[in-house]
């Protein structure tokens, strides 16, 4: 079984290396999509061993994913791991995921709930709870992590799943492709490691109402 891991970076030079030599020992290959960074992300990433895709501008967390989604096709592997750059992610609870796939799963979702919110802030359970509240409403879709973003992928999910949405939004949109094309879809738990980096990194409150406004209007004109 061929494990990929694909890592959407945008501005992380301070960690991608970190992350990356946590996770090398569980994957065959590391994909890091570089969204437009103006640091040294990609050099980096290229450095510890990683193959780096790049975008000349920051297209967005949906447009990297669907970049990485599409070179891990090309490289025929049959899980795809995505992970955040920030380091918010224990690498080594990769091999949960993996045999989650194993055991029948086409799509694997990490979520920091099933650990009873152990580390977040209060103002991060209130904005994952909207998260998945929104993705209930609008797709149908129920799951207690639905902005996770450590997730796997089967092959299978890989050749189904349509990505359309450009920015944060795709969160939401993975579980409503999850249901669209019925597909076996598990929640794992995961640690929720949160530094006053990461924090710094998620979404605001104006970029969360953009959010759901998208999602909105992605719903409408399915």
């Amino acid at each position: 079984m061929k494990i990929a891991a694909l890592i959407p970076a945008y501005n992380e030079a301070q960690t991608i290396a970190e992350v990356l030599e946590h996770t090398r020992p569980h994957v065959d290959v590391m994909l890091v999509v570089d969204d437009g960074s103006s640091d040294r992300t990609a050099e980096i990433a290229h450095a510890q061993g990683a193959l780096v895709v790049s975008h000349v501008i920051n297209r967005g967390l949906g447009a990297a994913i669907g970049t990485g989604f599409a070179a891990a096709k090309k490289m025929n592997v049959d899980v795809v791991i995505t992970l955040d750059a920030d380091g918010q992610h224990d690498a080594n609870e990769i091999p949960v995921f993996v045999k989650a796939i194993q055991n029948g799963a086409d799509m694997v979702i990490g979520s920091r709930m099933l650990t009873g919110f152990k580390g977040m802030p209060w103002y991060r359970r209130v904005a994952q709870l909207l998260g998945n509240v929104v993705t209930l409403v609008l797709f149908g879709a129920w799951v207690t992590d639905s902005q996770s973003g450590f997730r796997a992928f089967n092959r299978y999910a890989l050749d189904k799943i349509e990505i359309k949405t450009n920015r944060m939004e795709v969160s939401s949109e993975l579980v409503s492709e999850a249901k669209r094309n019925q597909l076996a879809l598990k929640e794992v738990p995961i640690k929720a490691i949160y530094t006053e980096y990461s924090l710094s990194k998620g979404q605001s409150f104006f970029v969360g109402v953009k959010t759901l406004v998208k999602l909105v209007l992605r719903r409408i004109t399915q």
